[in-house]
């Protein structure tokens, strides 16, 4: 027992169960207790006279009760100068993981492990407290340390249990209490650790866990929409998306003072918005336009504000910058309650190397692949998890679902997928491991990817799964049991990269890109896409959406219309980054709002008016939606005047009288007394153009109705002569003309 003691005093024994608390002898009950620093330890039984422990070394104590069964007990503990503590001992609770839950995670199929791992708050035994376990295989001890033992790591150890999970219950903890883990390497460095499985965290720069009962802390009222949900899984519907960073949308506003010389001094600079207030501006917004859904940039918990939220170092904890878990379930409650779909942007591909973070958790490779030429992305400076680990799995497993099921999230885009997939992905010959066939693809990875998205359908089949996949990988949409991915949606990386070169050229050269503008149907139905013109395309230097259209200041407006016009007309649902809709021209700051004096400018406000008459024409129109993914929903009717730099097309439903025809002129040209080939004989009205003046363009319409003639044109029996609107787009309804029924005779 003296090096049981010694181990406890050198903060060494990962079993302090074995040691401290109550044991039972045939004389009685020892209880044992460690406080470095106390002068006395007596015992409190209710009832009872104090109890004074024998100190055998510096702050370690022992006492023998004359008791079978050790009663509840308190100890008080004094320190130098009569500092008086009184508390319980944490080592008289016994473990509560049970066997079960250790081997569904070393299998990698516990997913719920975050009701396990991590900080929870419960009754053991009748008294109130919170169970801590953190999984770390290489750790000498682990500590649970706080404001409430001074930081000091000897007080707290923590009892390992099957599976390399460290755990302590510590009496009369309270939500909002803040800890973390010291650990204590191999190498006898001493470590302070966030916890993963944290909920909450501090605000940058700080980066404590807080003690946080997600499960009490807001009472949901969208069960209409979580239950319309459900009920309209798999169906197609319109879904035009609005992707935002929190804080880049919109800040608090700055607070100036007059000085004695009567200048306005900044004395509180713009700051974040909690969010609630955000959730109402964004409703309100997001409404007024007609988007179906907000995608958020990363708000888990990351140091850095540069980031974009995209290197994570609390996976499981909302943002601290806007507020706390139960701000963040008020926000997606009240986005619901609007019917408004809320999606994630989610990142398991790469996490950074913060000390306080994941990175060499326990002093050595846990959550990153221990080959550095498959655990670190040399580009970007981060560490990849190792698939292939089965804890590891189920941490990223687990946590996709937990901000589906416990926050309500409609939807997860999953960030570079592509780098998952592939063991070259940024590196150069020589850089990388290929896998055990010789090839580059990161088996593990696909793997994990396959049982993430089966596992999500089987238990939330009405969210949707989405990939930022930049490559030609196959069948990254589909069903996992017929070989892919599993995805519900790809993001059209392609479709973005040609659209945009076309759209940056000069309009007298873009007859000579053409196919650009045409290749995507060629591959349109290969996987279900929606189309993105994301925050990527409009940082670092790339310049904002207005800011690539070519020509004269009129021309930009003109341009960017018809883009966003083709885009909303072309198959495949679709997401647009704020600002983009009123035409910025600033890229994105994160460290600013964006900037919404701008529509107090004329052009900027039709742009903005435009923006949301196309939006809501979108939805208003089944053909624009309803076979997204059905070759039958699409037809070419000229796709072969590259001259002219025109294309039309037609969409459709299953109905013939919900057919839409679609014009697009990509010059400076107008087009007056312009044949275009039509679908069949009928009426054609057009029901929106680019061009009306309201929008800021010239006024080039097609006022009157347009009867069909029986006149071949691009290879069609039926045309119409139409005026095309120079960069423009003109969308017609088609109303079929039926041959009239014979007379029964």
């Amino acid at each position: 027992m003296k090096e049981e003691m010694k181990k406890i005093i050198r903060s060494e024994h990962d079993h302090p169960r074995q040691v401290l608390g109550p044991h039972k002898t045939v004389d009685g009950t020892v209880v044992r207790s460690y406080f470095p620093g106390a002068v006395q330890c007596e015992i409190l039984v209710r009832g009872q006279k104090p109890v004074t422990m024998e100190m055998i070394e510096d702050g370690y104590f022992e006492a023998l009760l004359d008791y079978e069964d050790m009663p509840k007990y308190h100890y008080r503990v004094t320190y130098g100068q009569e500092h008086v503590v009184k508390c319980r001992d944490p080592y008289a609770f016994p473990s509560t993981i049970s066997t079960e839950d250790i081997k569904k995670f070393k299998a990698g199929i516990h997913y719920d492990i975050y009701k396990v791992l991590g900080a929870h708050s419960m009754t053991l035994r009748g008294i109130k407290g919170v169970r801590f376990a953190v999984w770390a295989p290489n750790a000498v001890r682990v500590s649970v340390v706080g404001d409430f033992n001074q930081w000091d790591g000897r007080r707290h150890p923590m009892q390992r249990c099957d599976g390399n999970i460290h755990e302590l219950f510590i009496p009369e903890l309270e939500e909002g209490t803040i800890y973390k883990y010291e650990i204590k390497l191999k190498s006898n460095t001493i470590v302070l650790k966030s916890d993963p499985y944290g909920t909450r965290m501090q605000m940058r720069p700080d980066n404590a866990s807080i003690i946080c009962d997600i499960d009490k802390c807001h009472k949901w009222k969208d069960k209409e929409w979580m239950n319309r949900r459900k009920k309209e899984a798999g169906k197609e519907k319109p879904e035009f998306i609005y992707e935002l960073h929190l804080a880049g949308f919109m800040r608090s506003e700055p607070v100036y003072e007059t000085d004695a010389e009567g200048k306005e001094v900044l004395v509180k600079p713009a700051g974040f918005l909690n969010y609630r207030d955000l959730a109402k501006k964004i409703t309100d917004y997001v409404l007024d336009m007609g988007y179906t859904h907000v995608e958020l940039m990363p708000i888990m918990e990351h140091p850095l504000d540069a980031s974009w939220g995209y290197q994570v170092t609390g996976y499981y904890a909302p943002t601290s910058r806007y507020g706390t878990p139960e701000d963040f379930m008020y926000f997606v409650d009240y986005l619901h309650q609007h019917e408004i779909g809320v999606i994630l942007d989610w990142v398991p591909a790469h996490f950074p190397r913060d000390l306080n973070g994941l990175a060499r958790f326990d002093g050595e490779p846990l959550y990153e692949d221990p080959n550095p030429k498959r655990g670190e992305h040399p580009h970007w400076g981060t560490l990849v998890f190792d698939y292939g680990r089965k804890e590891v799995s189920n941490f990223l497993i687990a946590n996709a679902l937990y901000w589906i099921e416990q926050y309500h999230i409609d939807g997860l885009r999953m960030d570079a997928v592509a780098s998952m997939l592939y063991l070259d992905y940024g590196r150069e010959y020589g850089e990388w491991c290929p896998n055990i066939y010789g090839g580059k693809e990161n088996l593990e990875a696909i793997e994990f990817l396959k049982h993430l998205n089966s596992v999500m359908k089987k238990r939330n089949p009405d969210i949707q799964m989405v990939a930022e996949e930049s490559t030609a990988y196959p069948m990254v949409t589909g069903n996992v049991d017929r070989g892919s991915l599993g995805f519900d949606y790809k993001w059209n990386m392609g479709w973005m990269n040609d659209f945009l070169k076309y759209m940056s050229m000069d309009p007298l050269f873009r007859k000579s890109a053409y196919n650009q503008l045409l290749f995507s149907m060629m591959y349109a139905y290969s996987e279900k896409y929606i189309l993105v013109l994301s925050h990527d395309e409009v940082v670092h230097g790339k310049g904002s959406m207005i800011g690539k259209m070519p020509g004269s200041y009129e021309d930009k407006f003109a341009n960017l219309r018809v883009a966003y016009g083709y885009m909303a007309c072309h198959p495949g649902k679709k997401l647009l980054f704020m600002g983009q809709d009123y035409a910025q021209f600033s890229e994105f700051d994160e460290s600013k709002s964006l900037e919404w004096f701008m529509l107090e400018n004329e052009m900027h406000k039709k742009m903005h008016d435009y923006m949301r008459e196309l939006i809501h024409l979108y939805r208003e129109y089944p053909a624009l939606y309803a076979l997204d993914n059905d070759p039958e929903g699409f037809k070419w009717t000229n796709c072969i005047s590259p001259e002219e730099s025109i294309v039309a097309f037609v969409r459709k439903t299953s109905k013939k009288d919900e057919t839409l025809l679609v014009v697009c002129n990509f010059t400076p040209v107008v087009r007056e007394d312009h044949p275009i080939g039509v679908p069949f004989k009928g009426k054609y009205k057009e029901i929106f153009n680019s061009d009306a003046e309201k929008f800021g363009g010239q006024g080039h319409l097609n006022t009157r109705m347009k009867q069909s003639k029986a006149e071949e044109c691009d290879g069609w029996d039926n045309s119409i002569k139409i005026t095309i609107p120079p960069l423009g787009i003109s969308i017609f309804k088609c109303t079929p003309l039926e041959p009239a029924k014979k007379n029964k005779k």
